[in-house]
């Protein structure tokens, strides 16, 4: 989840910052510039039900203009604490301290130094009372004492946060309080069930998660800013990760390893292992379908090599969009990692180039023009269109008018014999086939060459050719392209298979093969000489470092169990050996494969450590399984006749 934060959380969390914070490095300059031209005070604002949450306001000393207000609210830390201690960045980027606003950083309930207890993605009730409370209410009491409390501020405020903080932005937006003009959630959590940061379709997603409640999911018993509380890790570490949770087993041993690691359970963690299923606990944390009575304008912001929340920035906008008729509600996804909108160029991740800084031009000409215009209007946001997305391949900015554009065509990618991909439904006439795989829980698929105890962010953008040859990944490719083929949208993976066992998740990966012969600019990242073995490539292999030409650029991966096939809520198994239909949804992309490049498909049944391993029987809650439930498999995918599997790609129309 979230960006870089402070020195203090840093040194006590350890690796929760690298997924978990918000606010960029200080800059010697802008916090000079902060420190002489405002003055910041702390204050407890009260809610609804008494409880008062701390929040840090820092005001311009010019009172010669009056202020919109920017709020934003964090589970993490919106120290430095003390009235005399000041951060080195407001707002969401560096651009904002000189522009002039009014600044309020809010400990959520439960966090840091606020009151009460917090709970994770808290669930927005309906039909509420004067005295129940939510993120909604404690967005609104907020604002409210802002407004009323806060000298020289001019009646608007707006909302923004990345991640989590992005999940308080959209939650914070319902039921809108008259004075809340704008808000931009960022990377926010949608549902930590279907897409969002835990799962995936029910996949939990391993490494990253048990990284981060490590330490944030330790319970905090009174506010406090010295994360006294915090118990240190004293299990085994190892720096690569496959190897520390291929030794650690199944979930229920996972689970049971904070005990001895941290001699303490982690309550969360706890409660999604009793919830393997689409079941009330998880239909309460789904934020999406609530997502109404909004007035406020509202812009959207995810990136497409984000691991973890690009589902909620999709599925926010669309929810928004659907249930608000008539407000301003736009969505931008660029070629960014989890929040990298917020820090980077934007015109490189890992060895993908894009061409532009897409990064500064999304802060310049996008976000402070939004928040200028309906907060001091003032902003031209002639430049934000109703759905603004990168284009990966062709590397530029296109603008539709929704998501999923109606300009756009599914148009069925069918596996063929051989390997082969092919857009013509010639494939499916004949007996057909399939290919298969033994896929073994105890040799996973790794998912990057770089594990490490977290994740990297660039590993989406990773050439796939490191697992390409392996026995247990099926590779499907077309014949280089005689013409631009742009895709926009999401991506519908359509697979026959069967399987020796009586359960398996299902990885699908489109991937851009560039031609031979492509060159671009240095990256300076390399693949390693020297590989652990899992990932050492076959005798005779064509390559054994990295070289641009054949570059397999991923695009996406998603993963499904096949038990989830008909329900989320209810669970079967499959017969051994007979054939049965899956079918989902992949979050979309925008790219253009260009002329001489090949579009490929890649098919795995293990995705490893990023998605914990399926132990390919079937049980009433897979995450009970121990190291002694995981069984070898053999997959079979079909191709042609009645079982054609396909990928329905989003062609766009020229």
């Amino acid at each position: 989840m979230k960006i870089k934060y402070l020195a203090l959380l840093l040194l006590i969390l350890g690796s929760i910052v690298a997924l978990h914070a918000q606010t960029a490095q200080p800059q010697t300059e802008l916090a000079k510039y902060i420190q002489e031209n405002y003055t910041k005070r702390e204050v407890m604002i009260p809610m609804r039900d008494g409880v008062k949450l701390f929040t840090s306001i820092y005001e311009p000393k010019d009172k010669s203009v009056k202020y919109p207000i920017l709020l934003n609210r964090t589970p993490y830390t919106v120290g430095p604490y003390g009235a005399d201690k000041f951060r080195g960045s407001l707002g969401p980027s560096e651009l904002y301290a000189r522009e002039g606003y009014i600044f309020a950083n809010q400990d959520v309930r439960g966090k840091t130094m606020s009151e009460g207890e917090f709970e994770d993605v808290r669930p927005d009730i309906d039909n509420k009372t004067p005295k129940d409370i939510d993120e909604s209410t404690d967005t609104y009491d907020t604002i409210d004492w802002l407004i009323k409390n806060v000298a020289n501020n001019n009646g608007r405020v707006g909302t923004y946060g990345i991640s989590y903080p992005g999940f308080y932005t959209s939650a914070g937006s319902i039921d809108s309080h008259p004075a809340l003009k704008a808000c931009s959630p960022q990377a926010p959590i949608g549902d930590w069930y279907a897409g969002d940061d835990m799962h995936h379709n029910g996949a939990l997603f391993l490494a990253q998660n048990f990284s981060f409640f490590r330490g944030f999911g330790q319970y905090r018993p009174t506010p406090n800013f010295d994360f006294a509380y915090i118990k240190q890790w004293k299990g085994r570490q190892t720096a690569d990760g496959y190897d520390f949770f291929l030794a650690l087993g199944g979930l229920k041993e996972v689970a049971d390893y904070y005990q001895t690691a941290l001699g303490t359970r982690i309550k969360f963690w706890d409660d999604m292992m009793a919830h393997p299923n689409y079941d009330q606990f998880w239909k309460d944390r789904n934020i999406l379908p609530r997502l109404k009575n909004i007035k406020c304008a509202t812009m959207t912001v995810g990136g497409w090599y984000d691991n973890e929340d690009l589902y909620g920035a999709l599925n926010t906008y669309q929810h928004i969009e659907k249930q608000n008729p008539g407000i301003f509600n736009v969505l931008v996804v660029g070629p960014w990692d989890h929040g990298g909108w917020s820090r980077n160029d934007g015109d490189w991740l890992g060895t993908a180039y894009f061409g532009q800084k897409t990064g500064k031009y999304y802060r310049e000409q996008l976000e402070l023009p939004f928040f200028n215009h309906f907060l001091k209007d003032k902003g031209d946001i002639s430049r934000l269109k109703e759905v603004n997305l990168f284009d990966t391949g062709a590397h530029e900015w296109k603008a539709f008018n929704e998501y999923n554009p109606t300009v756009g065509t599914d148009t069925a990618l069918y596996l063929t014999a051989n390997g082969g991909l092919t857009f013509s439904p010639d494939a499916l006439k004949g007996d057909g086939g399939f290919n298969e795989y033994v896929s073994d829980p105890l040799k996973p698929v790794p998912y990057t060459q770089k594990i490490t105890a977290n994740y990297p962010r660039d590993f989406m953008t990773e050439d796939q050719r490191f697992v390409s040859g392996r026995p247990d990944v099926l590779v499907y490719q077309t014949e280089p392209l005689t013409e631009d083929v742009t895709i926009a949208g999401d991506i519908k993976p359509y697979l026959f298979i069967s399987s020796s066992g009586t359960d398996s998740d299902f990885v699908v990966k489109l991937i851009d093969v560039f031609p031979d012969d492509y060159n671009y600019p240095e990256t300076g990242s390399k693949l390693p000489n020297g590989q652990p073995e899992r990932l050492r490539p076959p005798e005779n292999s064509a390559w054994s470092v990295f070289q641009p030409g054949g570059y397999q650029m991923l695009l996406r991966g998603e993963p499904f169990p096949a038990r989830f096939r008909n329900s989320f809520e209810k669970p079967e198994p499959l017969k051994p050996n007979e054939v049965a239909k899956i079918e989902y949804t992949m979050p979309g992309v925008a790219h253009t494969f260009k002329k001489g490049h090949r579009i490929m498909i890649q098919i795995q049944s293990t995705w490893f450590p990023l998605v914990a391993r399926n132990p390919q029987k079937f049980m009433e809650n897979y995450k009970t399984a121990t190291q002694a439930d995981f069984q070898k498999a053999t997959e079979r995918v079909y191709y042609g006749g009645k079982n054609g599997s396909m990928i329905v790609l989003p062609v766009i129309k020229k």
